[in-house]
């Protein structure tokens, strides 16, 4: 996957509390489009209802790259200061998720592989990406990775996604991808 540090100034990151980007720094930019999933919901990911979540906020660049800058906070840790595989994993499958999302695909995680390069530090700038790769009829293939602030590759991953008919979760029906 290519490189997408430096998309987004240093300045764009928002409080530690919440985690997420300040909005507004973003998309003054013009390079990045806000993706919202439409409605509320509770994802741990990107719920904007779930208090307990990450509460993600997602991006997509001209060559649609999904960015999202982070700071993860203490209620993540693994290992002593640095965040829990599982949540490393979660940021990765998000990011790919929406890759997907974008394009107006709904698609549930198959597979995912996961490659924990260094050890990924709470409370540090970093930046979430993910790209869609490839399709084979309801079979779709993202790729993700997860940078510090300088540019160091902490975390990557693939997932193999399946398409799934909307009619399966009630809740996506109201969704406008």
């Amino acid at each position: 996957m290519h490189s997408v540090h430096g998309l987004v100034e240093a300045e764009a990151f928002g409080s530690e509390r919440d985690g997420n980007v300040s909005e507004k720094k973003i998309e003054a930019q013009g390079k990045l489009e806000r993706l919202s999933h439409g409605v509320l919901n509770r994802c741990f990911g990107c719920g904007e209802r779930n208090k307990a979540g990450l509460r993600l906020r997602f991006y997509v660049d001209a060559e649609h790259v999904i960015v999202c800058r982070v700071r993860l906070a203490r209620r993540f840790e693994g290992p002593p200061g640095h965040a829990h595989g599982g949540v490393i994993a979660t940021l990765l499958d998000e990011a790919m998720s929406k890759a997907n999302r974008q394009f107006g695909v709904l698609a549930m995680t198959r597979h995912i592989e996961v490659e924990y390069l260094k050890p990924v530090p709470l409370g540090a700038k970093l930046l979430l990406a993910g790209r869609h790769t490839g399709v084979g009829g309801r079979k779709h293939i993202c790729e993700a990775e997860l940078t510090n602030e300088k540019g160091e590759l902490l975390a990557q991953a693939t997932a193999l996604f399946i398409e799934v008919d909307r009619k399966m979760l009630p809740g996506a029906l109201r969704s406008r991808i």
